[in-house]
C-alpha cells in the first residue's frame, strides 16, 4: 500500500521544532505589539514580526536522540565547546577543592537553549549563586557570574552540572528539584539569552570533545567514564 504523499504544509511542520513553554509569554507579547504596530505604523509592525519570530525561534525545543549506555556522558546544551580541562568546582556544589575535569559549552543567542541532563542519577543539590553578567565565555565566568548548579549522584560517581549567566542572559529556569532522579538527555532547564553550562567530571576521566568543536544537547558524548582512560587526538578540518 502506497503512502499518501507528504503535503508542503506537512513538510514545513516537520521541519520546525516545537516552542518550549517558557517562551509563550514574549510570543504573546511580541504577538500584540506586532498587531498594534502594524495597524497603526506598517514599517515598525513588519520589524516586531520578525523579532517575535526570532523569539520563536530562540525558545524552540525540538527533540533529541540520546545514546543510552552506563558511563556516557552527554553534553548538557547546544553550543560551541570553549574550555576543556581541569578547574576546581564551585564550592556551592560541594565536589572538593580539588581539580577536577570540566567541560564549558558556550551557547551564543542562535543556539537552542533548552538544557539537558549529562548522565542520569539522582539530583544530590541544587545551588544557586548571583553574581556578575560577563562574556559567558571567559573562564572567570564560571566564578564571578551568576550561575545555577546541580549535582548528580550516580552509579559512577558525583558529577556537576553549573548553568552561567551571560552579558545578555538575565534568568536561569529550572525545572527540577532536589531529591528528584533524572534520567540521560532529560529537559531539567533553561537560560534565556545567550550563556554557558560547565560539566565537572568524577577525577580521572578523559573528555572526549576539544575546544571549537560544537555540540547537541542530549546527544554529543562528551565523555565515556566505561571507556579506557586515555587521551584522545582531534584534527580539524
Amino acid at each position: 500500500m502506497r503512502k499518501a504523499p507528504m503535503s508542503v504544509i506537512d513538510s514545513i511542520r516537520n521541519g520546525l521544532a516545537p516552542v518550549h513553554r517558557e517562551g509563550y509569554p514574549f510570543l504573546l507579547i511580541g504577538a500584540g505589539v506586532s498587531v498594534v504596530l502594524l495597524w497603526l505604523v506598517p514599517p515598525l509592525g513588519w520589524i516586531a514580526v520578525l523579532i517575535t519570530a526570532w523569539i520563536a525561534y530562540f525558545f524552540r525545543d525540538p527533540e533529541r536522540v540520546t545514546p543510552l549506555r552506563d558511563g556516557l556522558i552527554v553534553s548538557p546544551a547546544d553550543g560551541r565547546i570553549c574550555l576543556v580541562g581541569p578547574a576546581i568546582p564551585p564550592r556551592e556544589l560541594d565536589l572538593g577543592d580539588k581539580p577536577l575535569p570540566r567541560v564549558c559549552i558556550f551557547m551564543n543567542v542562535f543556539d537552542v537553549h533548552v538544557n539537558r541532563a549529562p548522565i542520569g542519577g539522582r539530583i544530590l543539590r541544587i545551588a544557586y549563586k548571583p553574581g556578575k553578567f560577563l562574556s559567558a565565555d571567559l573562564d572567570k565566568a564560571s566564578e564571578d557570574n551568576e550561575r545555577s548548579g546541580m549535582v548528580l549522584e550516580t552509579p559512577i560517581g558525583q558529577v556537576g552540572v553549573v548553568q552561567i549567566a551571560g552579558m545578555v542572559a538575565r534568568r536561569i529556569v529550572s525545572f527540577v528539584r532536589e531529591g528528584e532522579a533524572i534520567g540521560t538527555g532529560e529537559r531539567y532547564g533553561l537560560i534565556r539569552f545567550g550563556s554557558r553550562v560547565d560539566v565537572y567530571l568524577p577525577v580521572g576521566t578523559r573528555p572526549a570533545v576539544a575546544e571549537g568543536q560544537r555540540a547537541i544537547a542530549g546527544e554529543t558524548v562528551i565523555a565515556d567514564l566505561a571507556a579506557p582512560a586515555r587521551e584522545l587526538a582531534f584534527r580539524v578540518s
